[in-house]
């Protein structure tokens, strides 16, 4: 059995593995510039954040229907459940939808038909966070969170992704102010290929309980004391770093020295149909390049329940918690 954790940093979009986007395009009579799976496997290599980018919204306009939606959450659910996935707080990113004439019912609907049976199908209980794609203007991400206002009943959060440097966090201060006003819970990718200053930023500014990614923290140590300090949780993908070249090669990865510097860290798979490997793949990565016990493994799994935006379920957490502990390697 694998060891029990929470996946908190997943893009329902980037679970879109090469199969099911030839067949969502035939369902919906979509073209693809690819011959085949194979060829489109192939395309999956990246040399930066941006190149991966392009492939994948090119690759979304197969999303088309409800259905669509829900069969992408649904594979995601049953190879999240094969790998330890007793959590999941998904997000999605409904502007790349929008922008392309499908409404946010159409994707909300969509994925909580899967995400509405996951705990009975999987037994695994999910969360769905609302992300604002960073490089879009701050007016359209205003615009994106009053179109999900019929829709936050299926809505924990919203969070922040796309590409970063050159968008800081402060340009969303308004949206983030208006989530938090409407009850909901704030993430937001930071210090992945942007300055520890982003860090700062989506602390102070943007009032964020998560920092998604936040790698480059460990380039200024009074932000690593505070992040100590605060217990802020940071949602690192140790795949996804080195197939984006944020990190050279996985042994180079600073996990290690994070968890040593008293760090909440996670572990996750970010977009895993496209960075080689779902969250147990992460989980079996680390521990092989990085030479982690069966503790430190334990450690980030607990990390990942602790983590959660289960405040509305303790009883809950401390179920997959005792799960944690009662794992035999």
């Amino acid at each position: 059995m694998p060891l029990p954790k929470a996946e908190l940093h997943l893009h329902i979009e980037g679970t879109l593995e090469p199969e099911l986007a030839f067949e969502l395009a035939a369902r919906n009579g979509v073209a693809l510039p690819y011959a085949d799976t194979d060829e489109l496997r192939e395309a999956y290599r990246f040399e930066d954040l941006q190149s991966f980018l392009n492939l994948y919204y090119e690759l979304m306009t197969v999303l088309r229907t409800e259905r669509d939606f829900e069969d992408l959450a649904e594979a995601y659910l049953a190879r999240a459940a094969a790998q330890g996935v007793r959590h999941a707080e998904i997000f999605f990113d409904p502007q790349a939808h929008l922008a392309r004439g499908v409404d946010m019912g159409t994707v909300v609907e969509g994925l909580w038909r899967a995400l509405g049976r996951s705990e009975a199908a999987h037994g695994i209980s999910t969360r769905l966070i609302l992300c604002f794609l960073r490089d879009e203007s701050a007016e359209s991400a205003l615009a994106t969170l009053d179109a999900a206002k019929p829709h936050l009943d299926r809505i924990t959060g919203v969070g922040l992704d796309s590409a970063e440097v050159g968008h800081p966090p402060v340009k969303f201060r308004e949206v983030y102010e208006a989530a938090a006003a409407l009850g909901l819970r704030r993430v937001a990718h930071a210090g992945e290929e942007g300055p520890p200053e982003y860090i700062t930023q989506a602390l102070d500014v943007l009032g964020v309980e998560r920092v998604d990614h936040g790698l480059r923290c460990m380039e200024d140590p009074a932000l690593v004391e505070r992040l100590v300090r605060e217990r802020i949780p940071l949602t690192l993908c140790p795949l996804s770093n080195v197939r984006l070249r944020t990190v050279d090669v996985l042994a180079d990865h600073p996990l290690p020295a994070m968890l040593d510097a008293g760090l909440l860290c996670t572990v996750n798979s970010d977009d895993p149909a496209y960075f080689g490997g779902y969250a147990g793949d992460n989980f079996d990565a680390v521990r092989s390049a990085l030479g982690l016990d069966e503790e430190r493994l334990r450690e980030l799994a607990r990390n990942s329940f602790l983590a959660s935006f289960l405040e509305d379920d303790e009883e809950r957490r401390a179920r997959y918690l005792a799960e944690v502990d009662a794992h035999v390697f």
